[in-house]
């Protein structure tokens, strides 16, 4: 399915968005090919360059209603225009707060704003740091015959994940840091934590 997007500063592209029948986890994921996408396999298809992806988990706070707690709403805008300039594909994954859910992230911010950084949170409230899982970003991928990529990601934990699931990730590829008052100690701490490839003196 075809659909246009558009974003509050007036970007916008058209997606063609996939739906899944028989992931492993039973969610509704999404698969959005943007720009020439079917370019970009059949080029990876004749051993030239992966296509650009994104696996992007679910943020309602920051993807819908802009919060600033996260950089994850500005990620996902900047993501949808750099894929779609060169082709490729986006993973909407129904994986909230990390894998906990909108409920206990909201909890976790509470505990946040008592001192916590957010994997410290998490664990507060007896939950994993990351419980995110990329077997369905894989199963997505396979399903359109894509086994290498291009990963649009600063997480060092998916690149390793989805190597593991057997999709080859041929480059990381960085995206910008999005900075605010708002979000630098959750930024610091997803650099200092859990090694994200984020340069906060150059913010």
């Amino acid at each position: 399915m075809r659909v246009p997007l558009r974003f509050a500063d007036g970007f916008g592209t058209t997606a063609d968005v996939v739906t899944f029948d028989g992931l492993v986890d039973g969610r509704e994921h999404l698969l959005l090919g943007l720009g020439d996408w079917q370019a970009a396999l059949d080029r990876a298809a004749d051993g030239g360059v992966a296509p650009l992806v994104r696996p992007h988990s679910e943020c309602l706070t920051g993807d819908v209603f802009g919060s600033e707690r996260c950089d994850c709403g500005p990620q996902l805008r900047e993501a949808v225009e750099r894929i779609a300039a060169e082709g490729g594909f986006l993973l909407y994954l129904r994986q909230e707060g990390r894998g906990i859910g909108l409920y206990a992230k909201l909890d976790a911010y509470a505990l946040q704003d008592a001192g916590l950084d957010t994997y410290e949170a998490n664990v507060a409230l007896g939950r994993g740091e990351d419980e995110r899982d990329y077997t369905v970003a894989a199963q997505m991928l396979r399903a359109l015959g894509v086994d290498r990529i291009r990963l649009l990601s600063n997480n060092p934990d998916k690149a390793a994940q989805l190597d593991g699931l057997g999709i080859q990730v041929t480059e990381r590829v960085r995206t910008e840091v999005h900075l605010s008052a708002a979000n630098s100690r959750y930024l610091q701490a997803k650099r200092d934590h859990t090694a994200h490839t984020i340069d906060l003196t150059a913010a």
